[in-house]
């Protein structure tokens, strides 16, 4: 039950990220931590507060390169 939670989220994740213009394989943290938006950096600040250095650790260099 906990792995098919995860992915639904991370399914929604993906989405999300595909709506507002991005991969479509690509979460929004991993966009947000290669863009240099204040937008991005605001994001990725915030997530840090609930998980230290989400962003930094969650970027899929093999994603975002299809746009």
């Amino acid at each position: 039950m906990k792995r098919w939670l995860w992915n639904i989220l991370v399914s929604i994740d993906q989405f999300i990220n595909t709506v507002l213009g991005g991969d479509p394989d690509e979460t929004i943290s991993s966009r947000a931590a290669k863009a240099n938006t204040w937008t991005a950096r605001l994001l990725c600040w915030f997530l840090g507060l609930i998980d230290k250095d989400h962003c930094a650790r969650n970027i899929e260099h093999d994603e975002g390169k299809r746009l």
